[in-house]
């Protein structure tokens, strides 16, 4: 591979402002990919992936390159360097790279991958929480998993078109896909393409949800006709595959304390054609107090630490704090004693998270169970998926049912 100078300029751009300015890496990458009109599939591929590359390994890179943050242009440089290095890439004779010491970097390399923290590239506390709740061989596994490119998986939109149709037509597109076992709507790409730029995207017969992800409506076991309040909504991915399973028929109240997310599942809905959703900003407890046993089914895909979608999301590993996980269960257990008010006598609720942790997960429903509120409830039966073991997302599931 031959690097390319102004490729390689958009990359350390991205990573200033990622590193240095706290940026989202998806938005961050997301305006590089505007830069240049010229650049074709390859050289945004490029940029893209290698961007993501040095944001998911900073701390091992910076440590073979023997930097520190806040890191000058000439830092990331040395850290570009290691990348490429270690890649089996050709250093240009440009200034940036005068007196790479390259065998050094595969020494360092080799040593630090004895150490797990460097390796696998985390901060010393997550290490440790995961070790902690995890153990130390399981956490491993996982770990090197969440550190792994996440597969570009689609969700069929049965409202509109089957999952034979979609591939067909999108095979047309030059888009290869394949089936994936015990996920009845998931179609895995062979191979990353600009799906968004598709016909069959713009006429809404697919989202992009992870395999995992797509468990989770499947789990809350709803029926055409229920009234469903999804508690959590954000921008629908959940939301738009119970319209989907609900066939369109019945209610679904589609709730956040976020307006903008629920403006962009407006827009999805309609173009998914899912006209059976009603939204409602949480602005205050009279929103969900009005619902209070009047719902079959109800999800609460709680807010938690993300820890189960590090490879689509690298860049949480160093935005993430200690202290956001202990501040979030406290959120998850309110969020439980509150939403569960809402399901009816005999109807189910669905607590769901994306994070790989026991204390956001197991031991939240334990405690809701053995409180006030959770005493009319019963667990019925609970999922735990680690990256590992399905090759998609971490997550967590469980389906309780209130008493009838």
């Amino acid at each position: 591979m031959r690097l390319h100078r102004n490729l390689c300029f958009a990359v350390i751009d991205g990573l200033t402002l990622i590193f240095n300015e706290g940026k989202y890496a998806d938005k961050v990458i997301q305006q590089l990919l505007k830069r240049d009109k010229r650049w074709g599939a390859r050289d945004r591929g490029f940029v893209a992936e290698t961007t993501y590359d040095i944001v998911r390994w900073k701390r091992l890179y910076a440590e073979i390159a023997d930097v520190k943050e806040p890191f000058d242009r000439d830092n990331l440089w040395r850290m570009f360097a290691v990348w490429a290095t270690l890649k089996g890439i050709k250093l240009p004779d440009w200034k940036y790279f005068e007196g790479t010491p390259l065998r050094k970097i595969k020494g360092r390399f080799d040593e630090l991958s004895k150490i797990r923290k460097f390796k696998e590239s985390i901060p010393d506390w997550m290490d440790e929480i995961g070790r902690k709740e995890l153990g130390d061989a399981v956490w491993s596994k996982e770990v090197a998993a969440l550190n792994e490119q996440a597969d570009v998986i689609l969700r069929v939109n049965t409202l509109k078109t089957t999952k034979e149709k979609l591939q067909e037509v999108l095979f047309d597109s030059n888009i290869e896909t394949e089936f994936l076992e015990k996920y009845p709507n998931a179609l895995k790409l062979r191979e990353r393409a600009n799906v968004f730029a598709t016909e069959a995207f713009k006429k809404g017969w697919f989202e992009v949800q992870d395999a995992s992800s797509q468990l989770v409506a499947e789990f809350l076991n709803v029926k055409p006709g229920m009234r469903v309040v999804d508690t959590c909504a954000g921008a629908g991915g959940k939301t738009l595959h119970i319209a989907s399973l609900m066939e369109n028929k019945g209610q679904i109240i589609a709730m956040d304390i976020y307006s903008n997310k629920l403006n962009e599942l407006k827009r999805r809905a309609k173009r998914n054609g899912a006209h059976n959703i009603e939204n409602r900003v949480i602005e205050s407890t009279k929103v969900i107090k009005k619902l209070y046993d009047k719902a079959d089914r109800v999800l609460i895909d709680a807010p938690c630490s993300g820890l189960g979608v590090l490879r689509r999301n690298p860049d949480a590993k160093w935005k993430l704090q200690p202290d956001f996980i202990e501040k979030i269960k406290i959120t998850q257990q309110e969020i439980l004693q509150q939403y569960s008010r809402m399901v009816k006598a005999g109807g189910q609720l669905v607590y769901a998270t994306c994070s790989v942790l026991p204390s956001e997960n197991q031991k939240q429903v334990k405690t809701f169970l053995a409180s006030e509120a959770g005493e009319n409830f019963t667990l019925v039966k609970d999922k735990k998926v680690l990256a590992h073991q399905s090759g998609f997302d971490g997550f967590y599931m469980a389906l309780l049912e209130r008493k009838a």
